[in-house]
């Protein structure tokens, strides 16, 4: 079985890091897999991108005019939008290929449009790992509009200028006339696409993101706290997310109000952050000791952090699925988090962790101490962390789930034809 993955980068972003992983995955199967992108960071021979100096001056040139149209939108607070307006030769790529199945991760970027994705004609699935598929622009949304249609009435009051939210959610409508099979990271996003106006007709297969368990395994903690300059005997939390504190949906500021609550109870508790550098002239901005470790791209250093730390808070608003605990109970580190979006798919209240009421801080505070003192007489939790991760999302469990999607998709093509 031969399969194209397509996916804008191979390591920038939680969807990158996702594709590229599922793509080891199958392959570790045996499935000869090839990932497409447009920007090409990893050293790796079976990751493919456009060949030339033209290819790659259009992609930037394609991807730089719309985000300069994408301005003629603005919301408050700023969010990034994706039109999928400019043409590409992509579609025509994937049907003069020898693969037997396209399959979709985040192309946007630019690197498909809106009518190059409905110019397909292998088989097809496509991996959702945000909700821009069946949105307009938008690739998270709080309102209703994707559930009731993108009408002229039902525009929220926290935008203006031009509705290129409806403009892009009518030409989705327009071009995809035949569904797709989707697959998503978790039931809380199969279940948007099931309620969605655009695809509530489409099928969509729930599959959780995969690690590689062999890879991600607890270290010590005393050895992983040395390594990192940290001190052995005090609580340490952490937190992680790509831009930290600057994007609301991660939820950081609610951290922030459980933190304040925690101050009493663990007087001595420190907190580790990566995905930003440390706040400018500030020692203990937070008002408890903080060590910063900035954007990390080094999957031994996260080991590192996660293995140093007693728990891992993801306090997040949404998440399409939630990769940073993932990874963080791959090492055996409990999650504390919101029972809300992807999540609930990761952690299982108080045996790998706490998840406390959406979006109660005081129960976050809570669900941080439980973690906390039930893990000074027992191991109980992180043997339960890690032993998650391994039956739930380690290559094995869900590359053979992409092998059936895959045969499937092929099937069902054949009896079409």
């Amino acid at each position: 079985m031969k399969v194209m993955a397509l996916n804008h980068s191979d390591t920038v972003g939680g969807a990158a890091r996702a594709a590229y992983r599922i793509h080891c995955a199958v392959r570790e199967q045996g499935i000869d897999s090839i990932l497409r992108v447009n920007q090409k960071v990893l050293q790796d021979a079976t990751i493919q991108e456009p060949k030339g100096t033209l290819p790659k001056l259009k992609n930037k040139f394609n991807s730089g005019f719309a985000q300069i149209l994408a301005k003629t939108l603005r919301t408050s607070p700023p969010e990034y939008h994706s039109l999928a307006v400019m043409p590409t030769d992509v579609a025509q790529e994937i049907n003069n290929s020898n693969f037997d199945v396209a399959h979709l991760h985040w192309i946007n970027g630019e690197m498909m449009s809106i009518k190059d994705i409905s110019l397909i004609t292998k088989p097809l699935i496509w991996t959702m790992h945000d909700m821009w598929g069946f949105s307009g622009t938008e690739h998270y949304s709080e309102n209703r509009r994707w559930r009731d249609g993108y009408h002229a009435l039902n525009r929220p009051p926290n935008e203006s200028g031009l509705d290129l939210n409806r403009w892009a959610w009518l030409r989705k409508q327009q071009y995809w006339t035949k569904p797709i099979q989707m697959v998503t990271p978790s039931h809380w996003l199969a279940q948007c696409i099931s309620e969605s106006a655009l695809m509530k007709d489409w099928p969509v297969t729930p599959i959780a993101n995969p690690i590689d368990t062999d890879q991600w395994q607890p270290l010590k903690l005393v050895y992983a706290r040395q390594k990192l300059g940290l001190p052995i005997d005090v609580p340490m939390l952490l937190f992680g997310a790509l831009g930290g504190e600057a994007d609301p949906r991660k939820g950081f500021d609610l951290l922030l109000q459980a933190l304040a609550a925690l101050k009493t109870a663990t007087p001595d508790l420190q907190l580790l952050v990566f995905g930003q550098e440390a706040p400018e002239g500030e020692i203990n901005p937070y008002g408890i000791p903080s060590h910063y470790f900035g954007h990390v791209q080094d999957d031994a250093l996260l080991q590192l952090l996660y293995s140093a730390a007693d728990v891992m808070v993801v306090p997040s608003r949404q998440e399409s699925f939630g990769q940073t605990a993932s990874e963080a109970l791959a090492c055996g580190l409990p999650v504390a988090a919101f029972a809300s979006t992807g999540l609930v798919d990761v952690v299982d209240h108080k045996v790998t962790g706490y998840l406390a009421k959406p979006f109660d801080t005081e129960e976050l505070a809570f669900g941080i101490q439980w973690i906390l003192e039930n893990q000074q007489d027992s191991a109980k939790l992180r043997y339960a962390s890690r032993q998650r991760a391994v039956d739930l999302f380690s290559y094995p469990v869900i590359a053979k789930q992409y092998q059936a999607v895959y045969q499937q998709a092929i099937d069902e093509n054949a009896d079409s034809n």
